[in-house]
Protein backbone atom coordinates (compact mmCIF):
# COMPACT_ATOMS: atom_id res chain seq x y z
CA UNK A 1 0.00 0.00 0.00
CA UNK A 2 2.86 2.35 0.86
CA UNK A 3 4.57 1.61 -2.42
CA UNK A 4 1.38 2.30 -4.34
CA UNK A 5 0.94 5.68 -2.68
CA UNK A 6 4.52 6.61 -3.48
CA UNK A 7 4.19 5.56 -7.10
CA UNK A 8 0.93 7.45 -7.55
CA UNK A 9 2.55 10.66 -6.40
CA UNK A 10 5.79 10.33 -8.28
CA UNK A 11 4.48 9.07 -11.61
CA UNK A 12 1.49 11.33 -12.12
CA UNK A 13 2.00 13.80 -14.90
CA UNK A 14 -0.27 16.45 -13.40
CA UNK A 15 0.72 18.97 -10.68
CA UNK A 16 0.43 17.45 -7.23
CA UNK A 17 -0.55 19.12 -3.97
CA UNK A 18 1.45 16.75 -1.82
CA UNK A 19 1.91 15.91 1.84
CA UNK A 20 5.09 14.25 3.08
CA UNK A 21 4.76 11.34 5.52
CA UNK A 22 7.52 9.60 7.48
CA UNK A 23 6.55 6.40 9.32
CA UNK A 24 8.79 4.97 12.02
CA UNK A 25 8.62 1.26 12.74
CA UNK A 26 9.87 1.06 16.34
CA UNK A 27 10.13 3.22 19.41
CA UNK A 28 7.95 4.85 22.08
CA UNK A 29 6.17 6.94 19.44
CA UNK A 30 4.47 4.04 17.70
CA UNK A 31 0.77 4.77 17.23
CA UNK A 32 1.17 8.53 17.70
CA UNK A 33 0.61 10.97 14.81
CA UNK A 34 2.43 14.29 14.61
CA UNK A 35 1.64 16.93 11.97
CA UNK A 36 4.17 19.63 11.06
CA UNK A 37 3.02 22.90 9.45
CA UNK A 38 5.87 24.60 7.56
CA UNK A 39 5.00 28.06 6.29
CA UNK A 40 7.31 31.02 6.87
CA UNK A 41 9.17 33.08 4.29
CA UNK A 42 12.38 33.75 6.19
CA UNK A 43 13.63 31.07 8.57
CA UNK A 44 13.54 28.01 6.28
CA UNK A 45 10.88 26.00 8.08
CA UNK A 46 10.55 24.02 4.85
CA UNK A 47 14.03 22.64 5.58
CA UNK A 48 14.06 22.46 9.38
CA UNK A 49 10.70 20.83 10.08
CA UNK A 50 11.24 17.85 7.71
CA UNK A 51 14.47 17.09 9.58
CA UNK A 52 12.70 17.19 12.95
CA UNK A 53 10.03 14.91 11.49
CA UNK A 54 12.66 12.44 10.30
CA UNK A 55 14.30 12.35 13.73
CA UNK A 56 10.98 11.77 15.48
CA UNK A 57 10.00 9.04 13.02
CA UNK A 58 13.29 7.20 12.53
CA UNK A 59 14.81 7.63 16.00
CA UNK A 60 11.60 7.48 18.05
CA UNK A 61 8.88 5.69 16.07
CA UNK A 62 6.30 8.44 15.48
CA UNK A 63 4.25 8.84 12.33
CA UNK A 64 5.06 12.32 11.05
CA UNK A 65 3.23 14.26 8.34
CA UNK A 66 4.78 17.48 6.99
CA UNK A 67 2.54 20.01 5.26
CA UNK A 68 4.00 22.88 3.24
CA UNK A 69 2.92 26.16 1.71
CA UNK A 70 2.68 25.21 -1.97
CA UNK A 71 2.36 26.93 -5.32
CA UNK A 72 -0.27 25.80 -7.81
CA UNK A 73 2.30 23.62 -9.58
CA UNK A 74 2.86 21.61 -6.39
CA UNK A 75 6.29 23.00 -5.54
CA UNK A 76 7.09 24.21 -2.03
CA UNK A 77 6.87 27.98 -1.89
CA UNK A 78 6.84 29.60 1.57
CA UNK A 79 5.89 32.92 -0.02
CA UNK A 80 2.46 31.48 -0.88
CA UNK A 81 0.54 32.54 2.21
CA UNK A 82 -2.89 31.21 1.24
CA UNK A 83 -2.40 27.50 0.51
CA UNK A 84 -1.40 24.74 2.93
CA UNK A 85 -2.74 21.53 1.32
CA UNK A 86 -3.26 18.37 3.32
CA UNK A 87 -4.74 20.01 6.42
CA UNK A 88 -7.14 17.08 6.85
CA UNK A 89 -4.16 15.33 8.47
CA UNK A 90 -4.92 17.38 11.59
CA UNK A 91 -8.19 15.48 12.02
CA UNK A 92 -6.28 12.50 13.39
CA UNK A 93 -3.22 14.31 14.78
CA UNK A 94 -2.09 13.83 18.37
CA UNK A 95 0.35 16.76 18.23
CA UNK A 96 1.00 19.71 15.93
CA UNK A 97 4.36 21.42 15.37
CA UNK A 98 3.99 24.76 13.60
CA UNK A 99 6.35 27.31 12.15
CA UNK A 100 4.13 29.82 10.39
CA UNK A 101 4.25 33.51 9.53
CA UNK A 102 1.37 35.74 8.41
CA UNK A 103 -0.64 32.92 6.80
CA UNK A 104 -4.06 33.66 5.27
CA UNK A 105 -5.41 30.21 4.52
CA UNK A 106 -8.81 29.70 2.91
CA UNK A 107 -11.63 28.87 5.33
CA UNK A 108 -11.63 25.19 4.34
CA UNK A 109 -8.00 24.82 5.44
CA UNK A 110 -8.22 27.12 8.45
CA UNK A 111 -11.22 25.21 9.79
CA UNK A 112 -9.04 22.10 10.20
CA UNK A 113 -6.58 24.07 12.34
CA UNK A 114 -9.31 25.79 14.34
CA UNK A 115 -10.98 22.44 15.01
CA UNK A 116 -7.65 21.03 16.19
CA UNK A 117 -7.13 23.93 18.61
CA UNK A 118 -10.72 23.72 19.89
CA UNK A 119 -10.22 20.03 20.70
CA UNK A 120 -7.53 21.03 23.21
CA UNK A 121 -4.76 19.21 21.36
CA UNK A 122 -1.14 20.18 22.14
CA UNK A 123 1.01 22.59 20.14
CA UNK A 124 4.73 23.14 19.71
CA UNK A 125 5.22 26.55 18.08
CA UNK A 126 8.51 27.79 16.65
CA UNK A 127 9.90 31.28 15.96
CA UNK A 128 7.41 33.28 13.87
CA UNK A 129 4.38 31.30 15.01
CA UNK A 130 3.74 34.07 17.53
CA UNK A 131 2.45 35.92 14.46
CA UNK A 132 1.28 32.90 12.50
CA UNK A 133 -1.79 34.48 10.87
CA UNK A 134 -2.76 37.78 9.26
CA UNK A 135 -6.53 37.65 8.92
CA UNK A 136 -8.23 41.05 9.06
CA UNK A 137 -11.82 39.79 8.68
CA UNK A 138 -13.90 36.67 8.14
CA UNK A 139 -14.69 33.81 10.51
CA UNK A 140 -11.07 33.45 11.66
CA UNK A 141 -10.28 37.12 12.22
CA UNK A 142 -9.49 36.38 15.87
CA UNK A 143 -6.43 34.38 14.81
CA UNK A 144 -4.84 37.38 13.04
CA UNK A 145 -1.93 38.93 14.90
CA UNK A 146 -3.60 42.35 14.78
CA UNK A 147 -6.96 41.05 16.00
CA UNK A 148 -8.99 42.93 18.58
CA UNK A 149 -11.33 39.97 19.18
CA UNK A 150 -8.38 38.06 20.56
CA UNK A 151 -5.98 40.96 21.28
CA UNK A 152 -2.70 39.87 19.75
CA UNK A 153 -4.43 37.07 17.86
CA UNK A 154 -3.62 33.37 18.11
CA UNK A 155 -0.09 34.18 19.27
CA UNK A 156 -1.00 36.06 22.41
CA UNK A 157 -4.30 34.28 23.15
CA UNK A 158 -3.04 30.70 22.82
CA UNK A 159 0.76 30.74 22.82
CA UNK A 160 1.21 33.68 25.16
CA UNK A 161 2.77 36.34 22.92
CA UNK A 162 2.41 37.96 19.51
CA UNK A 163 4.97 39.76 17.36
CA UNK A 164 6.63 42.59 19.31
CA UNK A 165 10.15 43.32 18.05
CA UNK A 166 13.65 42.05 17.39
CA UNK A 167 15.32 42.41 20.78
CA UNK A 168 18.72 41.45 19.42
CA UNK A 169 20.04 43.06 16.23
CA UNK A 170 18.68 40.90 13.41
CA UNK A 171 21.46 39.18 11.47
CA UNK A 172 24.15 40.70 13.70
CA UNK A 173 23.50 39.39 17.20
CA UNK A 174 22.94 35.67 17.69
CA UNK A 175 21.27 33.91 20.63
CA UNK A 176 22.62 31.79 23.45
CA UNK A 177 19.71 29.97 25.06
CA UNK A 178 20.13 29.43 28.82
CA UNK A 179 17.88 26.76 30.41
CA UNK A 180 16.26 27.84 33.67
CA UNK A 181 14.35 25.88 36.28
CA UNK A 182 13.36 22.21 36.16
CA UNK A 183 11.06 20.55 33.66
CA UNK A 184 11.14 17.19 31.83
CA UNK A 185 11.40 19.05 28.51
CA UNK A 186 14.87 20.13 29.66
CA UNK A 187 16.15 16.56 30.16
CA UNK A 188 19.65 16.39 28.68
CA UNK A 189 19.44 20.01 27.53
CA UNK A 190 22.25 22.49 28.12
CA UNK A 191 23.02 25.96 26.77
CA UNK A 192 22.11 26.23 23.10
CA UNK A 193 23.22 28.49 20.25
CA UNK A 194 21.36 29.82 17.25
CA UNK A 195 22.22 32.53 14.70
CA UNK A 196 18.65 33.88 14.85
CA UNK A 197 18.26 36.85 17.16
CA UNK A 198 16.32 37.09 20.41
CA UNK A 199 12.71 38.23 20.04
CA UNK A 200 11.16 40.61 22.53
CA UNK A 201 8.54 38.58 24.36
CA UNK A 202 6.49 39.05 27.52
CA UNK A 203 4.52 35.83 28.11
CA UNK A 204 1.76 36.02 30.74
CA UNK A 205 2.04 35.06 34.38
CA UNK A 206 0.52 31.62 33.73
CA UNK A 207 3.47 30.69 31.50
CA UNK A 208 6.48 28.80 32.83
CA UNK A 209 9.71 30.05 31.27
CA UNK A 210 12.14 27.22 30.43
CA UNK A 211 14.87 29.03 28.47
CA UNK A 212 16.02 32.64 28.41
CA UNK A 213 17.86 34.20 25.49
CA UNK A 214 21.21 35.86 25.95
CA UNK A 215 21.87 38.43 23.24
CA UNK A 216 25.39 37.97 21.87
CA UNK A 217 27.64 40.64 20.39
CA UNK A 218 28.25 38.60 17.24
CA UNK A 219 27.15 35.59 15.25
CA UNK A 220 29.44 32.95 16.72
CA UNK A 221 28.85 30.54 19.63
CA UNK A 222 31.89 32.11 21.27
CA UNK A 223 30.69 35.71 20.87
CA UNK A 224 30.52 37.58 24.18
CA UNK A 225 27.31 38.62 25.84
CA UNK A 226 26.02 42.01 24.69
CA UNK A 227 26.28 44.91 27.10
CA UNK A 228 23.86 47.11 25.12
CA UNK A 229 20.83 48.80 26.63
CA UNK A 230 17.39 49.04 25.07
CA UNK A 231 13.86 50.14 25.88
CA UNK A 232 11.24 47.37 25.59
CA UNK A 233 7.73 47.92 24.29
CA UNK A 234 6.56 48.06 27.88
CA UNK A 235 8.68 49.48 30.69
CA UNK A 236 11.85 51.54 30.81
CA UNK A 237 15.35 51.25 29.39
CA UNK A 238 17.27 48.18 30.56
CA UNK A 239 20.33 46.12 29.77
CA UNK A 240 19.37 43.72 26.96
CA UNK A 241 20.51 40.78 29.10
CA UNK A 242 19.21 41.90 32.50
CA UNK A 243 16.74 40.36 32.55
CA UNK A 244 17.14 38.15 29.50
CA UNK A 245 14.02 37.70 27.38
CA UNK A 246 12.16 34.37 27.50
CA UNK A 247 12.78 32.28 24.38
CA UNK A 248 11.04 29.05 25.45
CA UNK A 249 7.97 28.80 27.65
CA UNK A 250 5.02 26.48 28.26
CA UNK A 251 1.45 27.23 29.26
CA UNK A 252 -2.01 25.70 29.32
CA UNK A 253 -5.04 27.57 28.00
CA UNK A 254 -8.65 26.85 28.92
CA UNK A 255 -10.71 26.00 25.81
CA UNK A 256 -14.04 25.52 27.53
CA UNK A 257 -15.91 22.26 28.15
CA UNK A 258 -13.03 21.24 30.40
CA UNK A 259 -10.50 21.19 27.56
CA UNK A 260 -7.08 22.74 28.06
CA UNK A 261 -4.50 23.30 25.31
CA UNK A 262 -0.87 22.67 26.29
CA UNK A 263 1.53 24.75 24.20
CA UNK A 264 5.29 25.09 24.10
CA UNK A 265 6.55 28.23 22.35
CA UNK A 266 10.15 28.57 21.20
CA UNK A 267 11.17 31.82 19.53
CA UNK A 268 14.34 30.18 18.30
CA UNK A 269 13.87 27.77 15.41
CA UNK A 270 15.52 28.93 12.20
CA UNK A 271 16.69 25.91 10.20
CA UNK A 272 20.28 26.85 11.07
CA UNK A 273 19.38 26.96 14.78
CA UNK A 274 18.52 23.26 14.54
CA UNK A 275 22.18 22.47 13.98
CA UNK A 276 22.41 22.77 17.77
CA UNK A 277 21.77 19.40 19.39
CA UNK A 278 20.53 20.92 22.65
CA UNK A 279 17.78 22.83 20.84
CA UNK A 280 16.84 19.70 18.86
CA UNK A 281 16.69 17.69 22.08
CA UNK A 282 14.41 20.24 23.71
CA UNK A 283 12.02 19.99 20.76
CA UNK A 284 12.13 16.18 20.66
CA UNK A 285 11.51 16.12 24.41
CA UNK A 286 8.53 18.43 23.95
CA UNK A 287 6.86 15.84 21.71
CA UNK A 288 7.23 13.17 24.37
CA UNK A 289 5.93 15.43 27.12
CA UNK A 290 3.01 16.77 25.08
CA UNK A 291 1.86 13.22 24.34
CA UNK A 292 2.12 11.97 27.91
CA UNK A 293 5.15 9.77 27.24
CA UNK A 294 8.12 9.45 29.57
CA UNK A 295 10.73 11.96 28.43
CA UNK A 296 14.11 10.27 27.81
CA UNK A 297 17.01 11.28 30.02
CA UNK A 298 19.11 12.00 26.91
CA UNK A 299 17.07 11.62 23.73
CA UNK A 300 18.76 10.61 20.48
CA UNK A 301 18.62 13.67 18.23
CA UNK A 302 21.17 12.64 15.61
CA UNK A 303 20.33 13.74 12.10
CA UNK A 304 18.63 11.45 9.62
CA UNK A 305 20.13 11.97 6.21
CA UNK A 306 22.12 15.00 5.19
CA UNK A 307 21.26 18.29 6.90
CA UNK A 308 22.89 21.45 5.53
CA UNK A 309 20.29 24.17 6.13
CA UNK A 310 20.14 27.33 4.08
CA UNK A 311 20.75 30.69 5.81
CA UNK A 312 17.69 32.59 6.93
CA UNK A 313 16.55 35.50 4.82
CA UNK A 314 13.70 36.53 2.57
CA UNK A 315 13.72 35.08 -0.93
CA UNK A 316 16.23 32.41 0.05
CA UNK A 317 14.13 29.28 -0.30
CA UNK A 318 15.16 26.59 -2.78
CA UNK A 319 13.03 26.88 -5.90
CA UNK A 320 11.40 23.92 -7.62
CA UNK A 321 11.44 21.53 -4.64
CA UNK A 322 8.47 19.20 -4.19
CA UNK A 323 7.58 17.30 -1.03
CA UNK A 324 8.48 14.09 -2.88
CA UNK A 325 12.06 15.37 -3.19
CA UNK A 326 12.27 15.23 0.61
CA UNK A 327 11.19 11.60 0.93
CA UNK A 328 13.02 9.34 3.34
CA UNK A 329 16.74 8.96 2.44
CA UNK A 330 17.07 6.04 0.05
CA UNK A 331 19.92 4.57 2.07
CA UNK A 332 17.42 3.76 4.85
CA UNK A 333 15.14 1.66 2.69
CA UNK A 334 16.92 -1.54 3.75
CA UNK A 335 15.91 -0.78 7.36
CA UNK A 336 12.24 -1.02 6.51
CA UNK A 337 11.44 2.68 6.88
CA UNK A 338 8.43 3.84 4.93
CA UNK A 339 8.30 7.23 3.22
CA UNK A 340 5.37 8.04 1.07
CA UNK A 341 3.69 10.99 -0.54
CA UNK A 342 -0.03 11.62 -0.28
CA UNK A 343 -1.82 13.68 -2.91
CA UNK A 344 -5.29 13.96 -4.41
Amino acid sequence: MVALLLSAALLSGSPRQESLVYVGNSGPGLGKNIVFLAGDEEYRSEEGLPQLARILAFRHGFRCTVLFSQAKDGTIDPEVQDNQPGMEALDSADLCFLQLRFRRWPDSQMKRFDDYVRRGKPLVALRTSTHAFDFTGGPYERYGWRSTTWPGGFGRAILGETWVSHWGAHGKQATRGIPVGNHPVLNGVGAMFGPSDVYEAHPPADAKVLVRGQVLEGMSPTSPSSTARKTPSRGTEQAVNNPMMPVVWVREVEQGLGLRTWALTCTMGAAQDLLDDHLRRLLINSAYYALGLEVPAHADVSFVGEYAPSPFGFGGFKKGVRPSNLAWPKSLAILGMSPYIVGP
